[in-house]
């Protein structure tokens, strides 16, 4: 299995991106290489049992390896990283697509377990919990007035198939206590957050990483959409960092004829290995359109790459980050693991798009950071392109190397310099949070809207907007966001259409007047 890893700032909460194995390390060293290699290894062997029998205090050598390997790792490229124990258990199940649980959405609300929303068809749903339920007692297990840290939360609910679990509730709307009994089952963590109709003939799909379950996740949206008549389809990888790298190349082939190169890699003692489609695609001849942005990485920029290069579709939005190394996980006994360059992979035209990391880690990482102020996220012509790094697609357009994918069509963020920050901020976890603490005042009146009652109902106030802007003051966020009070709205009303009717009606309020969107759909305007 290959995968690619990034890891990205963001204003509020945190993204990560998962990465890649691919390629091979093994070669025979010479024997003079070796016994040098060999002992430079007892040496540091040696050392660490010196310190753990003959040091005058007691000291924890674990931290004292994983200081070592750090350091090591930190001498190479930003990409190859150690990943201890416990946060390699939690990676592997989110890269697996699904794990064993109750079902639910949930967060700590002065200091009680609130339940977002259980999970559609999940066994809280099936048992009867509801949102704004709270979690007073797993089992005998008091969960209330604790201040409980989410690990130990997912510890508790967490258990094997079909075993069960007793819940005490209080549910607010109903002013009662109550005790259900749910059977634990295997819950998706879906990869692809949803698959809808823009019109009648335009269906989009949004991939947030790529998954082990995420090209069946996709062929079946684009199965459904093709069904629904669609003729044009934009797929959606903003903020994707990366993941698997054959779930990248198994989209990408959904669109390209057969024989059609969609990657290469070059390792330093392996050949090259070209990566081609095949003849199975189901959508080689729709009018097709990528999104992308700065924070799109990796197994993103191979599918954007493809597409690009291959003359097969249009690729939309801001330079992508520009990465495009890959890594080899090997793993430790103790549970841990190393996530290790061992090659770099090129588009077909024969672009690398890693960006420069000699200037070392923090410089690195730093550089999306400056775009916002180089003013490139903006204006197309602030994009800094290397022109000794100049390659040619299929049909001969010029496409550059050296850092990430530059779009063909430039969609800048918005107008106003700042709302970078807002716009983050407004994707994180704080908008859910004031929606559910809003919802729970009210969450009864707010049940008996349809739809479409609810958006004229919410679209036509400031009521939520002011509120939102008193709750950031409230929780140490003084933000200004009276310049962007549209942009405030959209994600706030879409926040509220989430936990109230589903993922679906969030994306089809969100997406009504999203720029990269517009665009596509009205190229004039």
């Amino acid at each position: 299995m290959n995968f690619d890893n990034k890891y990205l700032p963001i204003v509020i909460g945190g993204i990560f991106a998962l990465g890649i194995f691919i390629g091979s390390l093994s070669s025979s060293p010479s024997s003079q290489s070796f016994v040098s290699k060999r002992n430079t290894k007892e040496k540091l062997n040696k050392l660490i049992d010196f310190i753990d029998n003959e040091y005058v205090d007691d000291v924890n050598t674990d931290s004292i390896v994983s200081l070592t390997v750090n350091s090591i790792l930190a001498k190479l490229d930003p990409h190859s990283v150690y990943i201890p124990p416990s946060e390699q258990a939690e990676l592997v199940e989110t890269m697996k697509g699904d794990f064993v649980g109750i079902g639910i959405n949930f967060y700590m609300h002065n200091d009680s377990v609130a339940v977002i929303n259980p999970v559609k068809n999940g066994p809280s749903a099936k048992a009867g919990i509801k949102a704004g339920d709270r979690i007073l007692f797993a089992d005998k297990k008091k969960l209330f007035g604790r201040k409980l840290p989410n690990d130990s939360l997912f510890a508790t609910l967490k258990g094997e198939v079909g075993s069960k679990i007793e819940l005490t509730v209080y549910r607010k709307s109903e002013h009662k206590k109550m005790k259900i009994t749910i059977k634990r089952d295997v819950i998706p963590l879906k990869s692809v957050d949803v698959a809808l109709r823009l019109n009648d003939t335009t269906g989009y799909i949004k991939i947030n990483r790529f998954a082990e379950t995420t090209f069946d996740e996709f062929k079946a949206s684009l199965t459904s959409l093709k069904k629904q008549g669609i003729k044009t389809l934009v797929v959606d990888v903003r903020d994707n960092g990366g993941g698997y790298m054959e779930e990248a190349v198994a989209i990408a082939d959904e669109f390209l004829k057969d024989k059609e190169l969609i990657v290469f890699t070059k390792s330093k003692k392996e050949p090259t290995e070209k990566t081609y489609a095949t003849a199975q695609g189901s959508f080689e001849t729709g009018r097709l359109f990528i999104l992308i942005n700065e924070n799109s990485a990796s197994a993103s920029e191979i599918l954007a790459g493809a597409i690009q290069d291959n003359d097969r579709g249009t690729v939309v939005g801001r330079r992508s980050f520009g990465k495009g190394l890959v890594q080899r996980e090997m793993d430790f006994n103790d549970g841990s693991a190393v996530r290790l360059t061992i090659a770099r992979y090129y588009t077909p035209s024969g672009r690398s798009i890693q960006k420069p990391y000699a200037k070392g880690n923090e410089e690195y990482f730093k550089e999306s950071d400056s775009r916002f102020l180089h003013g490139e996220l903006y204006k197309k012509d602030s994009i800094k392109v290397i022109d000794s790094l100049k390659f040619k697609t299929k049909k001969g357009k010029i496409v550059y190397g050296g850092g990430g994918i530059v779009p063909d069509i430039f969609v800048p963020l918005e107008a106003e310099h700042g709302v970078e920050n807002v716009s983050y901020l407004l994707q994180s976890g704080i908008v859910g949070h004031f929606v559910f603490e809003e919802l729970d005042k009210e969450r009864n009146a707010f049940a008996k809207l349809t739809f479409d009652q609810f958006k004229g109902k919410i679209n036509a106030t400031d009521l939520y907007f002011t509120a939102f802007q008193k709750y950031l003051s409230k929780n140490g966020l003084e933000v200004d966001l009276s310049k962007y009070k549209p942009l405030v709205k959209r994600y706030v009303n879409a926040e509220f259409a989430r936990q109230l009717y589903g993922d679906v009606y969030y994306y089809e309020m969100v997406l009504k007047e999203d720029a990269m969107i517009k665009r596509i759909l009205n190229p004039k305007k």
